[in-house]
């Protein structure tokens, strides 16, 4: 009785695949012997092929599973003839036999290689169509053509890749190694975000008219879509790679090269696709356009699993299309993931924990970095609960830069309420502001105001007042209490004539600073925020269009966005009242110029016999005064001397003549 010993699958499918090409070797010997007519070749060559199909039968009873050729035969629907021509491309990788069989076929020792010619005449079941380029062995690159004069004898090579997996062994495409990266699954996803990978595995396990859709994670928490994407994949027993979108080819045929190598690897290994477009709205122009273009080309023609996180979402035409959009975990659950990243630090920081969660809308990656960060810096450093607190806010800061650094300019705020020279009511407006942005999470979360809608909810100031008069410093002090940091719209790079860019400049900014609830100050906004005119073409339409979307964005904001203008007349009455805040800054009198004059020296600048009494009567703003006394510190610093009276009187004229003014005798008599 004959016994079969089931293998490990990797000895078992070696065994299987060395019967097969032993089978085949002893095929083409026959069909050798046959053609030279040679009677004990033959009766040798027979005897040998029986031998080799029983190794074959104990080769298939010894399996655990299908064997790898087995399973590529299934997968790309190979046809018997195709198989054969498949397993002689192999052997002659695998098999030194093989060679000598070729070139005895051929008719010529120097050409010991397969060729289509030699498939036609030797294997069993041959047919044209093999060899068409929509055909499978071609089609999916399983085998190579190399140069030629003819289709029928120009030399065949297996891929490597093809070959590997015919062994057993695991390994990737070189070019796609080279772009694609691995996605893990988590253990620790947040509730909100599992509940959508469960979504996406139930749709993916359904048959019907929406089976397999590209499933597009919309939103800016690309970590978070793509944890969600693995954790499905982990569902479904599917591997997962991302690449990005900007390695996609705008070729057409090198495009349809990558999509057929990526399908070949989904078949071949499990594989599903994941397409990061996270920086994909960054083009600009018609290059920005072609790289769109190529993208939804490229995922509508792949035959796979394919997902695509993006902030927006994009039309496909040829594939259906599923969008779930993916916010970052909701506060309690960032409260959970900086509970798990920091560990037995946690318990002593609740309250920071909270104000953390209330200020930054972080995702799960960008937590535990900010965490693993800051205790990197707190056990190099040293430093109490209280330096840990503070170590742990600007990690946070930091977490939540890259996305707004392309979209504006951010600035180091060094002013202090000292360096601000105000009226007090502007002044007690302007701490006002600090008490909103420090109260928001008790009253919009703990007293459920947030409840109620985010409408209105948005903490926003407008600056009104003349050049010069402290707007820009003013919002540095404020930056600087807060602890926040701060940024310059650059309008010139935002406001755009084609018709919807403006809105999505807009939106990229407001998206972007929403992870660190940053201060955004448009500064001399009234290019874009004045009056809403009537509507008499398409162009004051979509120039309406642009404000509502803009007070639409500041209302929901959760950080501070901050408006300054030089002409508060020129804004729209609507657009007033829903500003929060209003600040006026008047041109500084004599007394507060004084003021100014006394706070605008460092105490490391000497100086000498200066009149603050008489610089004041300089009729010129805090700006004009922070001018003068810089370049009357150059003057001095290269003459050797303090910093005098004469120094700043020749840079006060200086600083008048960029004005086109002239310093009158009321303003500089008796200085010097």
């Amino acid at each position: 009785m004959k016994v079969t010993t089931i293998q490990h699958w990797p000895e078992a499918n070696q065994s299987y695949l060395s019967a097969a090409l032993e089978e085949l070797r002893w095929w083409l010997e026959l069909h050798i012997a046959q053609i030279e007519g040679d009677g004990g070749a033959l009766s040798s060559a027979e005897r040998r092929l029986d031998e080799a199909r029983q190794n074959m039968e104990q080769a298939i009873e010894g399996l655990p599973g299908p064997a790898a050729i087995q399973t590529l035969v299934s997968a790309f629907r190979l046809s018997p003839f195709e198989r054969d021509l498949l397993l002689l491309c192999a052997g002659m990788e695998l098999d030194s036999g093989f060679a000598p069989l070729c070139a005895a076929l051929q008719g010529d020792t120097r050409r010991g290689y397969p060729t289509f010619g030699i498939a036609m005449k030797a294997l069993a079941g041959a047919h044209w169509s093999a060899f068409l380029p929509a055909a499978p062995l071609r089609r999916w690159r399983l085998v190579e053509m190399g140069s030629g004069d003819a289709l029928t004898t120009s030399p065949l090579r297996i891929d490597e890749r093809v070959l590997h997996y015919l062994a057993g062994l695991s390994s990737q495409d070189e070019l796609l190694r080279g772009m694609a990266d691995p996605v893990f699954a988590t253990e620790d996803l947040p509730s909100s975000h599992r509940a959508l990978a469960r979504r996406i595995f139930d749709i993916l396990s359904k048959d019907g008219a929406f089976a397999n859709p590209i499933i597009q994670l919309c939103g800016g928490d690309d970590a978070g879509g793509r944890a969600i994407a693995a954790s499905a994949c982990a569902d479904l027993g599917l591997q997962l790679h991302a690449i990005h979108a900007a390695d996609v080819p705008v070729k057409v045929a090198e495009r349809e090269a990558l999509a057929r190598l990526w399908e070949r690897e989904a078949i071949l290994s499990g594989t599903a696709l994941l397409l990061d477009c996270g920086d994909l709205e960054r083009g600009d122009g018609g290059d920005g356009r072609s790289r769109t273009h190529a993208v939804v080309s490229f995922v509508e023609r792949l035959e796979c699993i394919v997902f695509v996180t993006i902030p927006q979402p994009v039309r496909f035409k040829r594939r259906p299309s599923l969008r779930l959009d993916v916010e970052r975990p909701r506060p309690s659950e960032q409260l959970k993931i900086w509970q798990r990243a920091l560990g037995p630090l946690a318990p002593g920081l609740d309250g920071e924990l909270e104000g953390l969660v209330a200020q930054f809308n972080m995702g799960t990656k960008e937590i535990r970095d900010a965490s693993s960060e800051a205790q990197a810096l707190l056990s190099k450093e040293g430093g109490g609960p209280g330096a840990f607190s503070s170590v742990l806010w600007n990690a946070c800061r930091s977490q939540a830069r890259p996305r707004l650094e392309d979209l504006a300019q951010r600035i180091d705020p060094a002013a202090t309420w000292d360096d601000l020279v105000l009226p007090g009511p502007q002044i007690s407006i302007l701490k006002e502001i600090g008490v909103h942005l420090r109260g928001r999470a008790k009253v919009y979360n703990g007293w459920g105001f947030a409840s109620k809608g985010s409408r209105g909810l948005g903490i926003s100031a407008l600056f009104s007042g003349d050049s010069g008069t402290g707007k820009t410093m003013a919002a540095e002090v404020l930056a600087n209490d807060l602890h926040l940091d701060l940024y310059r719209i650059d309008l010139s790079q935002t406001v755009s004539k084609y018709i919807g860019e403006t809105e999505k400049n807009l939106r990229r900014i407001f998206d972007a600073a929403e992870d660190g609830g940053a201060i955004l100050l448009f500064d001399e906004a009234d290019a874009l925020f004045g009056k809403r005119s009537e509507v008499k073409d398409s162009h004051d339409r979509y120039a309406n269009i642009e404000i509502s979307y803009l007070l639409q964005r500041m209302e929901a904001y959760r950080g501070l966005a901050i408006l300054t203008t030089n002409m508060k007349s020129a804004l729209d009455r609507a657009f007033l009242r829903r500003i929060r805040f209003i600040v006026q800054f008047p041109f500084p009198d004599a007394t507060n110029r004084a003021e100014i004059w006394r706070r605008i020296f460092p105490e490391e600048t000497p100086t000498d016999g200066v009149d603050f009494g008489k610089l004041a009567r300089l009729n010129v703003a805090g700006g004009n005064i922070r001018n003068i006394a810089l370049y009357a510190a150059f003057l001095a610093a290269d003459s050797g001397e303090s910093v005098g009276m004469a120094h700043l009187l020749r840079a006060a004229r200086v600083e008048y003549a960029k004005m086109d003014r002239a310093p009158t005798e009321g303003e500089i008599g008796g200085w010097t």
